[in-house]
């Protein structure tokens, strides 16, 4: 059985340890590893408010975390709110705990006055791309198409190319 709640400061250590095992299986160690500095602890220090976690509210649990969401509200548009990192167990995918994820944030955010939702992607992650069109994303013109996709060429830098979405709530 799982729970949904506000993130915390002190989840930071588990998250970033989710990070790393639950990519594992598609990574490297060490690209696992460089995974998870997209997460530094600031992210829960300024924006625990706006992140949410799934956790086991059952004692023979492992790991406790078992799907997590970091986000935030923008500062400079108080319309916008931005979903940078999210998680989930890889033995619970496809179990809708992302989606409890997305459609709580949504709540909070819509409650919070904010009307639109952003989120980026990887081009050669097709199935958060697949996610985020079934969440109702639309997927922002970019400057290139990669199989069937628009793309932001180095959008995180030179070869960082980037899916960019957008969802009105």
């Amino acid at each position: 059985m799982t729970d949904i709640r506000q993130a915390r400061v002190g989840d930071h250590g588990e998250i970033v340890a989710c990070v790393q095992e639950w990519w594992g299986d598609s990574r490297t160690p060490a690209q696992a590893r460089d995974l998870s500095l997209l997460l530094p602890k600031l992210f829960l220090q300024f924006f625990s408010g706006t992140s949410l976690v799934v956790e086991a509210t059952d004692r023979g649990t492992i790991r406790a975390i078992q799907g997590f969401l970091v986000g935030f509200y923008s500062a400079d548009n108080e319309d916008e709110a931005y979903i940078h990192f999210v998680g989930v167990d890889p033995a619970l995918r496809g179990q809708g705990v992302a989606r409890r994820l997305y459609t709580e944030f949504f709540r909070q955010a819509a409650d919070a006055g904010r009307r639109e939702v952003r989120a980026i992607t990887s081009p050669t992650n097709t199935g958060s791309i697949a996610f985020h069109r079934a969440m109702g994303f639309v997927i922002e013109p970019g400057d290139r198409v990669v199989n069937g996709v628009s793309v932001h060429s180095d959008y995180d830098g030179p070869g960082q190319d980037r899916v960019s979405f957008h969802r009105k709530l």
